[in-house]
């Protein structure tokens, strides 16, 4: 079947290289039984790959389900999955079929595989390579004929490397990747899907369709769009509504969404991939990292400053340490600090710096991490939602943190 007529069937919007490339694989790979694993950012359409994988296989006139694994509480998703019998658990007052059974013979959707517990991934590798499971508390095994295609916005293999995802699993899952383009890597295809957006909005509330100038068109496409397809959306109809003229400005649009002003920094090809739940991009951290940079060197100024006092040297003003290029020499006994010519250097004992006493930040990824969950807490007054979505992790997610870094609420 031809790209294009896959495009218009499914509704997807753009040409890029990248785009086409992954339609390509998905539409060579519907005609079998292979799993696929469909890996991307958050908002870039991960479900409507696997509804062509669905409706141009074989399966197409069987049942299919999507389920969100980050959105089910890691007490019930064996249950959700794989049902249960009456009396397994409290409140299980009759047997309940799961989705594996309930969907047989036709294709599962497994987004946020990422998010599953080591459990439930060894529960289901077991259906992937046999078939087989079994109902939470019951010990007869059940055949299934099930196709799973699974997505994730969790970078996996970092995930195996810490131990938060079964190697096996992720082999098994990954028998075809489909990797989907970010937004913000797809050129042309941001104004093209803004413009598609925002007339859709206009004719289904029977309002005038808008238009942006060369100057807003040039701020939609540098813009970074972190929330991807999802966020174009929101920001599309948004301005549809609050637009004053039909022609919008950049300086109208910039105020109708103002981070929309924020433009591209380089980033790596994982720029917003999660390590295995971690949930940082290489921003965010180059952001921290010059931060902490800072503010090393604002601690190692106060400490000369004092030091230099302390010996009984003529005091070195702080406006001094802020504008002057300092020249350090170690001698046995003593390090100089050469300042500008109209003041003398500054003689600082060498056992200063040995008798005091040295104080390492911790460079722990988990004590970050708690720290930067800590603040988002607080940020938002405890409200689990806003912080998981701030921090780019699910709530379940955030909630497993909380309690696996003991956190008071």
């Amino acid at each position: 079947m031809e790209i294009q007529t896959i495009k218009n069937r499914f509704g997807i919007i753009g040409n890029s290289p990248a785009l086409n490339h992954a339609i390509s694989i998905a539409e060579r790979v519907a005609s079998t039984e292979l799993t696929v694993l469909i890996t991307g950012e958050s908002g870039v359409g991960k479900e409507v790959f696997s509804q062509i994988i669905h409706q141009l296989g074989v399966r197409k006139h069987n049942p299919f389900i999507a389920v969100n694994c980050g959105a089910i509480p890691e007490g019930t998703i064996d249950s959700e999955l794989f049902g249960h019998e009456k009396g397994s658990f409290t409140g299980a007052h009759d047997s309940r079929k799961g989705y594996f059974e309930s969907v047989n013979g036709g294709t599962i959707f497994l987004d946020e595989v990422g998010e599953l517990p080591h459990g439930t991934q060894a529960r289901l590798l077991r259906v992937l390579e046999a078939g087989e499971y079994i109902r939470v508390g019951s010990s007869k095994v059940m055949k299934t004929d099930v196709r799973v295609v699974a997505a994730t916005n969790v970078n996996l293999q970092e995930a195996v490397r810490a131990g938060k995802f079964r190697e096996d699993l992720y082999y098994r899952l990954s028998t075809v990747p489909i990797t989907i383009p970010p937004l913000r890597e797809r050129g042309d295809d941001i104004y093209l899907l803004f413009r598609k957006f925002s007339t859709d909005f206009s004719e289904k509330n029977k309002i005038p369709s808008i238009r942006l100038t060369e100057d807003a068109k040039q701020l939609v496409l540098k813009y970074t769009w972190p929330g991807n397809v999802r966020q174009l959306k929101n920001v599309a109809e948004q301005v549809s509504i609050l637009a004053v003229d039909k022609d919008v400005t950049a300086q109208e649009l910039s105020q109708i969404v103002p981070d929309i002003t924020d433009n591209r920094l380089p980033a790596l090809a994982e720029a917003r991939y999660n390590s295995g739940g971690g949930s940082f991009t290489e921003r965010e951290i180059l952001y921290k990292l010059i931060f902490d940079l800072k503010n090393d060197f604002n601690d190692l100024k106060q400490f000369v400053y004092g030091i230099s006092n302390q010996n009984g040297n003529e005091p070195v003003r702080q406006n001094q340490i802020q504008n002057s290029d300092f020249r350090v020499q170690n001698s046995d006994q003593s390090i100089i600090i050469s300042q500008p010519a109209n003041s003398q250097p500054v003689l600082i004992d060498q056992k200063s710096f040995d008798d005091s006493e040295t104080v390492e930040e911790s460079l722990s990824i988990a004590d970050k991490e708690r720290e930067l969950i800590i603040k988002a807490l607080k940020k938002y007054r405890n409200k689990r939602k806003d912080a998981a979505h701030d921090l780019g992790i699910s709530e379940r997610t955030l909630y497993r943190k909380i309690k696996e870094y003991n956190i008071d609420m």
